[in-house]
């Protein structure tokens, strides 16, 4: 089973998974409204936003997203019922991602040992997006 987290944006997915590529690196994939057929009578502004934006971020896995169109009457919700959860190699990886992901967002848990065993934290980047870092065992 691969789990490919999908994101929904309000037209600025390209943004983000440029902020996210320079995290995670690897090939950054944006198809554009416009090159859909029947998007013509989109409005100018959406027609450069992005109907599907990838990045890879581990063995067979994508990160995904796309804008949502308010022409079509597409609303935006951001809550705090969706994270995705990353499970790095290493405490070392688990600090790089932590740190270059939540610059410029809101801590929840910043990254510690935590009671059941693991190295742990959470945030919203700034893009309202949460996440969460959680390496199995607390060895330094």
């Amino acid at each position: 089973m691969i789990v490919n987290p999908y994101l929904n944006f309000d037209g600025n997915a390209e943004e983000a998974f440029r902020f996210y590529q320079t995290i995670f690196g690897g090939e950054l994939f944006v198809q554009r409204m416009s090159e859909a057929p029947g998007t013509e009578n989109l409005p100018d502004n959406e027609k450069d936003y992005a109907m599907h934006v990838s990045i890879p971020i581990g063995d067979g896995q994508h990160l995904m997203a796309s804008d949502c169109l308010k022409s079509q009457g597409h609303e935006l919700n951001v809550g705090n019922n969706n994270y995705i959860s990353i499970t790095p190699d290493s405490r070392e990886e688990a600090d790089r991602l932590f740190n270059g992901l939540s610059a410029g967002g809101k801590i929840e848990m910043p990254m510690e040992d935590m009671f059941w065993g693991d190295y742990f934290g959470s945030f919203e980047d700034k893009f309202g997006v949460r996440w969460m870092i959680n390496f199995p065992g607390n060895t330094k």
